[in-house]
């Protein structure tokens, strides 16, 4: 196993504020990683630390590398976009294009040529003229065009309406990723990631609370959906989240075996944002 990101014992600290506590893990070549967590949770401040661009405690590797002492040699093979990132506004799209392929030894120009042409960017579009949306784009076409290893994607397509980022999505599985690569995709739209990604973290004020591959979900957790008569039944096996809809009573279970529940109503495996809202809840219970 070809290990991308080994972090031990992570730590960073603003001031007063513990902004990432002990984060350990490892991301392997050949995965779709989703981080997930609420605002202030430290996914920004980890990706930060990831990228070189904060000092931390603790141990971090990046695709081999040291973030701040080989920062240069490790962004030749990690391509990264930030919610908050910014283009020059003076320069045209294919001036643009002409700049990262001068300064980027693996810029691939026919690929950002190739991902432009499903958009409605024309080469002489002045940056400043550019929608968000427009912005959005251009964005991820110069990260997707990096022959990276480790694409990291920080809240990648805000702004885009429903149809560019199921296009976008479905671009990252079909143009971009392969055994060789990994993507990290920190985001909020989880219903509309979940279906691609392999692995999933879930962070709250700076701490894992879930690192698990997403073949294991329905083997850990399950959603049970039951008559009234049921209920007291069910919530005697200490279930994560309780709900109510339709006359209808909804919970969530973690590591209660299937066959206690299968007789008390219908099963499914729960979505990764049914998931994410009842860990949430235990932890603000605990």
């Amino acid at each position: 196993m070809v290990e991308l990101v080994k972090a031990k014992g992570l730590g960073k600290r603003y001031g007063k504020v513990q902004a990432l506590t002990d984060v350990s893990l490892v991301l392997p070549a050949g995965r779709i990683v989703g981080l997930i967590g609420p605002n202030g949770a430290g996914k920004s401040t980890f990706l930060k630390c990831l990228m070189g661009l904060l000092r931390f405690d603790g141990g971090l590797e990046v695709l081999g590398l040291d973030p701040h002492r080989d920062r240069a040699r490790m962004l030749e093979q990690l391509s990264y976009i930030a919610d908050v990132a910014t283009l020059p506004d003076w320069m045209r799209v294919d001036q643009l294009l002409t700049y990262c392929e001068g300064v980027h030894p693996r810029f691939r120009r026919p690929m950002a040529e190739a991902f432009l042409a499903r958009t409605d960017l024309q080469p002489s579009f002045k940056v400043s003229r550019l929608s968000k949306g427009m912005k959005t784009q251009l964005h991820l076409a110069l990260a997707m065009a990096v022959d990276a290893r480790l694409l990291v994607l920080d809240e990648p397509t805000l702004g885009l309406d429903i149809l560019y980022r199921k296009a976008f999505h479905s671009s990252l599985v079909t143009d971009f990723f392969d055994e060789d690569r990994t993507i990290l995709i920190s985001t909020h739209q989880v219903e509309e990631v979940e279906h691609i990604l392999t692995d999933l973290i879930f962070i709250r004020q700076g701490r894992i609370l879930l690192n698990l591959p997403m073949d294991e979900v329905a083997d850990r957790f399950a959603q049970l959906s039951c008559a009234p008569e049921q209920a007291a039944a069910a919530r005697a096996l200490a279930p994560l989240r309780e709900e109510s809809f339709f006359g209808r009573h909804v919970f969530l279970f973690d590591g209660v075996e299937r066959e206690r529940l299968e007789s008390l109503g219908e099963l499914r495996t729960p979505g990764v944002a049914d998931l994410f809202v009842a860990m949430m809840g235990r932890e603000e219970r605990a």
